[in-house]
């Protein structure tokens, strides 16, 4: 069983959608380490709420 969370609820879907969502990230180019530094801020950074 995956850990992936549900996409759909049709399992061969859900596994070819995690399938493509694979192929797609295997033919990134790999990031910089000043890309995964600004990936790992943005993540890590606290959020603010921005007033209605």
């Amino acid at each position: 069983m995956s850990d992936r969370p549900v996409r759909f609820e049709d399992q061969q879907r859900n596994a070819a959608y995690w399938a493509r969502i694979d192929r797609i990230v295997a033919a990134a180019p790999p990031l910089s380490d000043e890309q995964r530094a600004v990936v790992r801020t943005a993540f890590s950074a606290p959020r603010t709420r921005e007033a209605a």
